[in-house]
C-alpha cells in the first residue's frame, strides 16, 4: 500500500471570478474536471481523488467511474481546506505519495504530469513541483513523510507553497506545458458553459 501514488484534483472552488464553480466548467475540449482526473490516472495514480465543494452534487456526476469524490465540508474557507481534505483521504488510502493538481489548468499537458510523477520512486520524503519558466505550478508531488507536517500548516487560503519552498521541493521544468496556466477569469472560457449547460 505504501508504494501507491494517489492523485488529488482540487476542484472545490466557487469560481467567483470565473462566473461559476470551476468543477463544472467546460470548453471546446470538454469538461475540465474529468480531464484533470484522467491526467492523474494516466500516470498510474490510484486512487484518484477529486475534492469537491461548490455544486458538489453536479460536479460528482462528471467524475470518471474510477475517481473518488470527496466533499470538503469547509471548502469555502479556501484552498487550505480543500488540500487538507485531499491529503487526509489519500493518507487514509495508504498512499506513499500524493500527486496534486488543480481543476482550472485546462491546458496542462500529460507530459508535465508524467515529468513530475516520474520523481516518485518509492521515497516517502519526496517533494517536487512543476514550474513554468521558474513560476511555480502543478502538479505537485508530496511524499507521505511530509503529510502530517504539511497539514499542520494549512489554513484559510494558504496552500502548500510555503512548505514546499521551506523544504526544498525539486523544481521540475514544465515550461510551455500548461503547468502554471490556471484560468481565473471568465474571458478565458465560454461562460455559458460554467454551470454545465
Amino acid at each position: 500500500m505504501a508504494e501507491r501514488l494517489a492523485g488529488v484534483v482540487l476542484a472545490a472552488g466557487a469560481g467567483s471570478r470565473l462566473g461559476g464553480p470551476k468543477a463544472l466548467v467546460r470548453d471546446d475540449a470538454g469538461a475540465w474536471l474529468p480531464r484533470a482526473c484522467r491526467l492523474l490516472a494516466g500516470v498510474g495514480c490510484a486512487p484518484v481523488i477529486a475534492v469537491l465543494g461548490a455544486s458538489a452534487d453536479a460536479a460528482a456526476e462528471l467524475l470518471p467511474d474510477d475517481t473518488t469524490g470527496v466533499v470538503a465540508d469547509d471548502w469555502a474557507a479556501g484552498l487550505g481546506a480543500s488540500l487538507r481534505a485531499g491529503l487526509e483521504t489519500a493518507r487514509g488510502a495508504g498512499a506513499g505519495a500524493v500527486l496534486i493538481t488543480l481543476v482550472d489548468l485546462p491546458r496542462l499537458a500529460p507530459e508535465a504530469v508524467a515529468r513530475v510523477a516520474s520523481h516518485w520512486v518509492g521515497d516517502p520524503t519526496v517533494l517536487a513541483r512543476a514550474t513554468d519558466a521558474g513560476t511555480p505550478g502543478h502538479p505537485v508531488l508530496i511524499g507521505a513523510a511530509h503529510v502530517d507536517a504539511l497539514l499542520a500548516t494549512l489554513n484559510g487560503d494558504r496552500g502548500a507553497g510555503a512548505y514546499l519552498r521551506a523544504h526544498g521541493a525539486v523544481e521540475v521544468d514544465c515550461t510551455g506545458l500548461g503547468a502554471a496556466d490556471d484560468v481565473d477569469e471568465a474571458d478565458d472560457v465560454d461562460t455559458a458553459d460554467v454551470d454545465g449547460r
